[in-house]
């Protein structure tokens, strides 16, 4: 049981890289820039977490799913896995609804021409 939340969140990552991947939006798309943009992401949220458990606000916790394994004071493994999955999910999020804005746009000009023709 100790692995289920680290399984978890590497199978969310998983499920999201596959959505990625069928529709070519971040890491399939660029993978260089994808990869900085996810590693600044990652970076930026373990220093809010560094400055958070500093400060005492963030605590580890103690749960039979987590596999108990810790980085640093209060840094669970899990929570570096978790930010990645974080920045993955919403740079997918963000570049899938760009495109179907994009494509909604692209679909409304057509329309708006094809009614001037017509």
């Amino acid at each position: 049981m100790g692995m289920t939340h680290l399984l978890g969140l590497l199978a969310g990552l998983g499920c999201v890289l596959l959505l990625d991947h069928r529709f070519r939006l971040f890491f399939w798309r660029d993978p260089i820039t994808a990869a900085i943009v996810t590693a600044a992401g990652t970076v930026f949220f373990l220093l809010w977490d560094a400055t958070g458990i500093a400060a005492g606000i963030f605590l580890r916790g103690d749960s039979p799913w987590a596999t108990g394994i810790v980085l640093a004071p209060e840094l669970p493994l899990e929570e570096p896995v978790f930010l990645v999955l974080l920045s993955t999910c919403t740079m997918v999020a963000y570049t899938g609804f760009v495109r179907i804005v994009g494509t909604a746009r692209l679909r409304g000009i057509r329309r708006d021409r094809s009614e001037d023709l017509g």
